[in-house]
């Protein structure tokens, strides 16, 4: 490779320090050495890096373009090094999280930003997952640490759990849905007439699961709990949601809530991740995951 890390070392100090001669300083380099790595890097790529018509010698345009481009490499080197010695250290190069879509993601933000004080370089990546998915992401391999697991978790082991609490469900219609006048409780029969509105399990490997539905009813399948709480706003069908999710569209009138005959029971969740040797960012999340006060606030 003609294109090194050294000489965009010497052009980038060239460029930051105006000279070759403060360059060689900084770099604790004699100035002909230098002049000599950018004459052979010229040499090398067969472009004119710095014009040298005036007193001082100026970066050419496409000297120019090559420090602008060096400079992501010279960053990503530093960044490379940096990461090996984290990785060393115990701490993961990078933590992926689940996070089910029972919890909203901005309740796990704040804990997020608890972690980056931390400085440990860590990469994290977030992701949202429906009904299963996120024990489909945990034994695949896809997360590290899955936040709000719904139910049991799949045979098989291989994963360890902790509990952080029940989610409670309402039966929801638009206030202009022909439920909506219906006396309660909801009978079954009734509700069987109507559209539900379904989450779609996020699952790539596990069997899909569904909650709520009734055999033989027609069903909308949205992407995830927000669109189905859009959908069931919009009259486009019925179905149970999470009473925190449902509690600002009940406030403001945007949906009501029926006493069905057969009510959903609550969904425990809990904090699940993949047996064996943990690396310091996952142990620093399942120790602050032990705070009653903040399990309670991701489930509020």
């Amino acid at each position: 490779m003609r294109l090194t890390l050294d000489a965009l070392q010497v052009l980038d100090a060239i460029d930051r320090r105006g000279s070759f001669a403060a360059a060689a300083e900084e770099l604790h380099r004699v100035p002909s050495a230098v002049t000599y790595t950018v004459q052979k890097l010229e040499q090398d790529l067969d472009v004119r890096l710095f014009d040298r018509s005036g007193h001082r010698a100026v970066l050419t345009p496409a000297g120019r373009e090559l420090l602008r481009e060096g400079r992501h490499l010279l960053r990503a080197a530093v960044e490379i090094e940096s990461r090996v010695k984290r990785v060393a250290t115990g701490w993961e190069a990078e933590l992926r999280i689940a996070v089910n879509d029972l919890i909203p993601l901005g309740r796990v933000f704040p804990l997020i930003a608890d972690f980056y004080r931390e400085e440990c370089g860590t990469r994290l990546r977030l992701l949202t997952e429906v009904y299963g998915g996120g024990w489909d992401a945990l034994l695949s391999e896809r997360a590290d640490l899955v936040i709000g697991a719904p139910g049991e978790g799949p045979p098989g082991g291989g994963y360890a759990t902790r509990v952080i609490g029940n989610v409670d469900f309402v039966f929801v219609v638009a206030p202009d849905h022909p439920l909506a006048r219906m006396p309660e409780p909801l009978p079954s029969e009734a509700i069987l007439r109507y559209r539900a509105v379904s989450a779609a399990d996020s699952s790539r490997n596990l069997p899909p699961r569904t909650s709520g539905l009734l055999s033989g009813q027609d069903v909308l399948t949205v992407p995830d709990l927000q669109a189905k709480r859009e959908a069931h706003c919009l009259g486009l069908g019925v179905g149970f949601l999470p009473a925190v999710m449902a509690a600002a569209d009940m406030a403001a009138g945007r949906l009501l809530v029926k006493a069905v005959a057969e009510p959903k029971p609550a969904a425990q969740v809990c904090i699940a991740w993949r047996s064996g040797p943990a690396g310091k960012a996952l142990r620093w999340f399942l120790k602050r995951l032990e705070d009653p006060a903040l399990l309670a606030g991701l489930l509020r």
